[in-house]
């Protein structure tokens, strides 16, 4: 790779997404085991449920760069990268939301951005849904935003299941978070902006699912939902090699997810 990062001739990546639900627990579950054999060239994390001042020595790995975007309230929420090669800058959060929820990190390099995000859940009953909504309109526009500069790889827990083919019981969940209609249309209408769903796109009829509820044993019986993605502008789809979900890898009630794209 170039100085700088990913530049002038076109590299094969491996990257990797996981709502880790607590870093700190994760971390006691085989975390740094799957980090190292996952081997990415950025590995991207959701819900670290942590502050700075509590990263350890078992949350760093030598050689590569680390950037975290942490929430105001303790214990909540929050986003980490890590990346092997220095991107040209780091941007936190979005414009236009002003929670401090930790929940964007933007990462830019010579040939594209890399956009890792903890979408807001809207809670039980939805209570949630009316700043979900809002949320989902300033993150479309800033991917578009950055889309205008360079391609943009976007990813991350985007707590929505968007067809029925991602989640075990839809009819069931027709109302619910996660799975309402008004969340499944914002999927859809980020999509249509000019974003490809690289897992779908590679495999149209392949159920296969990311979370599952700690109740009812639902990861023994496959109960699941599939809410982490990795989404790429469309003008680089036809570069990705293939996309991944590891849903035999525990440690969350969500499994990692990964890309192998050429850029």
């Amino acid at each position: 790779m170039a100085e700088g990062g990913y530049e002038g001739t076109e590299a094969r990546m491996k990257l990797i997404s996981w709502n880790v639900n607590g870093l700190r627990a994760c971390s006691k579950k085989g975390f740094a085991d799957f980090f190292r054999d996952a081997d990415a060239d950025i590995f991207a994390i959701q819900e670290t449920k942590m502050q700075p001042e509590q990263l350890e020595d078992i949350h760093r790995f030598d050689g590569w760069h680390m950037y975290m975007n942490s929430a105001e309230r303790k214990g909540y929420s929050g986003t980490l990268v890590y990346a092997k090669e220095e991107p040209l800058q780091v941007i936190c959060e979005i414009e236009g939301d002003v929670t401090k929820e930790g929940r964007v990190i933007t990462l830019e390099y010579p040939d594209f951005w890399f956009v890792c995000a903890y979408v807001p859940n809207s809670k039980d009953g939805l209570v949630r849904l009316p700043y979900r909504m809002k949320w989902e309109e300033m993150l479309k526009a800033h991917l578009k935003k950055l889309d205008q500069t360079k391609p943009v790889i976007y990813t991350g827990d985007l707590n929505v299941a968007h067809e029925e083919i991602d989640i075990k019981n839809p009819a069931a969940n027709r109302k619910n978070a996660g799975f309402s209609d008004e969340e499944r249309q914002k999927m859809t209408e980020l999509l249509a902006a000019g974003f490809t769903d690289t897992f779908r796109n590679q495999y149209p009829d392949t159920v296969k699912y990311s979370w599952w509820s700690y109740r009812f044993r639902a990861r023994e019986r496959n109960a699941g939902w599939r809410i982490d993605y990795f989404l790429v502008s469309d003008r680089i789809s036809d570069k990705v090699n293939d996309a991944f979900i590891f849903d035999q890898v525990t440690g969350s009630d969500h499994c990692p997810v990964g890309l192998d794209i050429n850029i």
